[in-house]
């Protein structure tokens, strides 16, 4: 286990590392996350929320994560631990939607009203800011599906990361709802008007 080996030999940090920590590190490496919320981390591990309590207690103890009013936020060290993107997981991308936002939308006025949200069947994760865009996540109740929407240049993509294609409607149907609660946001106030966003124009590579 290569990011075991990196924790254990040469960074300085505790040999006392378990594989149950450094999955944990790998599963937020995994997903670029920044800024990660308990319960999310919980779904996409799996973790029994005692345990998860325990790991992060111990990753904050070793300096790797630190405690935010948003969440857990990630270390610097944790960045060297992690190192370069780790092999690919069981899970594959499926992009679900491409659409550009409204001339006069402001993706931080988005990202403001969405961050922490919960919607129907998925929770809030956290949310990475980096040059190439803003990322928010979320995860399906089950674990089974993560959602990634990324704004950039004017523009939103949203993708599911899935194990198995079964899991895939339910992603889509949070796809569509973020794109509904966004909307919103710019609707007209003119009775039975169409929203902005909608005027603008979206793709759905993946429909129900």
């Amino acid at each position: 286990m290569r990011l075991l080996r990196d924790v254990n030999n040469g960074l300085g940090y505790s040999p006392e590392v378990s594989p149950r920590d450094a999955d944990v590190i790998r599963a937020i490496g995994d997903e670029g996350l920044s800024v990660f919320t308990f319960d999310g981390l919980r779904r996409i591990t799996r973790s029994h929320p005692e345990t998860l309590s325990r790991i992060l207690d111990r990753l904050e103890d070793s300096g790797l994560v630190v405690r935010t009013p948003e969440g857990y936020s990630v270390t610097e060290k944790a960045m060297k631990v992690l190192g370069p993107r780790q092999t690919a997981s069981a899970t594959h991308s499926v992009p679900i939607l491409h659409t550009f936002l409204p001339y006069e939308a402001s993706a931080e006025k988005i990202v403001a009203a969405l961050k922490g949200r919960w919607l129907d069947n998925i929770r809030w994760v956290g949310m990475a800011d980096g040059e190439d865009g803003i990322v928010m996540k979320w995860v399906t109740d089950d674990g089974g599906a993560i959602v990634d929407a990324k704004f950039s240049a004017g523009q939103l993509d949203i993708e599911a990361k899935v194990a198995d294609d079964s899991d895939l409607p339910k992603a889509v149907r949070a796809a569509h709802q973020l794109v509904g609660r966004m909307s919103r946001l710019y609707a007209s106030p003119r009775p039975g008007s169409r929203t902005a966003l909608m005027r603008i124009g979206h793709s759905m590579p993946y429909a129900m």
